[in-house]
């Protein structure tokens, strides 16, 4: 494979993550990412075989992407998921291979992913209370999730990143017990904002800024600036004194990260953004069915190019099309 010296869009911008959804079913209902009833089903042709999720994937890394995360709905609910990966990190000049997870699965199938190539898991995890966990995710099973933890350790992953949706007056008081868990666990665990992909009234109630997140957090602990790795995602991140994990703040709402973006994103329905929040859409199955390398490499590096400077997500007034977070990836 020739692989080009790497992406930059318009805003100079150095573009090398690839975000790959690979099914938006999910075998939970969080509420602010799925509807209960779930996605709707478009049948087995409506949704990109793997052949073609690794075709696009072995083009984005040809034009300059180094890491791929893979994401869902659930990632693990789909069938061959594993056989995927092992070809996918097999991908000449792919630096970094991770995967989002909500740990369902994780006890039967950390010991696959590790064997699979897989290098780095994030789990998922609003509350670490079993009956605010349930309402959250409408039935889950935290204890799962928590065995999930503990096996994909013992299968040989560093301690798992830990993703929190913090939302006010739903999991806020339970900040300080994530913060913990980079002590006890060496989880590195992110707060990430509250962000409003489906226009409920009233939504700014549930905004919880990132900044009051590190004030509960050093009422209690100190907190020292820790500097970001090569393949590091938009947050800021943290650490307790002598824990080995860290704290994360993605402020998605209320301090944009857009400037420093560097990833595009691939549905598992074929559809290609360069930004979360905008309606701007690329259809890639024109350059799939039937497959058309030169063409769809071309159309990705076009989608880097059009990727717009930020997105206009405020704690107020915001306009953007309706969508569910498990039909785009996350």
């Amino acid at each position: 494979m020739n692989r080009q010296p790497g992406l930059r869009d318009t805003y100079n911008r150095t573009i090398n993550y690839l975000r790959l959804s690979v099914t938006d079913r999910c075998n939970l209902r969080c509420f602010y990412c799925m509807p209960s009833e779930g996605v709707t089903d478009v049948g087995h042709h409506g949704v990109l075989s793997l052949e073609e999720l690794l075709l696009i994937a072995q083009c984005a890394v040809g034009l300059g992407i180094e890491k791929v995360r893979i994401t869902g709905g659930e990632p693990t609910v789909r069938s061959g998921l594993i056989p995927f990966l092992a070809e996918l990190s097999a991908i000449p000049g792919l630096r970094h291979l991770a995967l989002t997870t909500n740990g369902l699965l994780l006890k039967q199938l950390a010991a696959d992913l590790y064997r699979s190539g897989v290098q780095r898991l994030n789990v998922s995890l609003d509350s670490l209370n079993p009956a605010t966990f349930r309402e959250i995710t409408r039935g889950g099973d935290l204890r799962q999730v928590l065995d999930g933890l503990d096996a994909a350790v013992a299968a040989g992953f560093p301690p798992p990143k830990i993703n929190v949706v913090i939302m006010r007056g739903i999991n806020d008081a339970e900040i300080l017990d994530f913060a913990e868990l980079t002590i006890s666990r060496g989880c590195s665990v992110r707060f990430i904002e509250y962000m409003p992909v489906v226009k409920d009234e009233g939504w700014q109630r549930l905004c919880f800024a990132g900044h009051e997140v590190l004030q509960r957090i050093s009422e209690r602990h100190t907190l020292d600036t820790v500097e970001k790795g090569a393949f590091s995602g938009p947050s800021q991140d943290y650490r307790i004194p002598g824990a080995p994990g860290t704290i994360g703040i993605i402020t998605a709402v209320s301090g944009h990260f857009c400037t420093a973006c560097n990833r595009i994103r691939v549905t598992a329905r074929g559809q290609a953004k360069g930004c979360l929040f905008s309606d701007a859409r690329t259809d890639l199955l024109p350059f799939l069915r039937p497959p058309d390398r030169e063409r769809l490499s071309e159309t990705l590096r076009q989608i880097v190019a059009a990727k717009p400077e930020g997105h206009s997500i405020r704690c107020g007034d915001y306009d953007h099309q309706n969508f569910s977070m498990a039909q785009i990836g996350g």
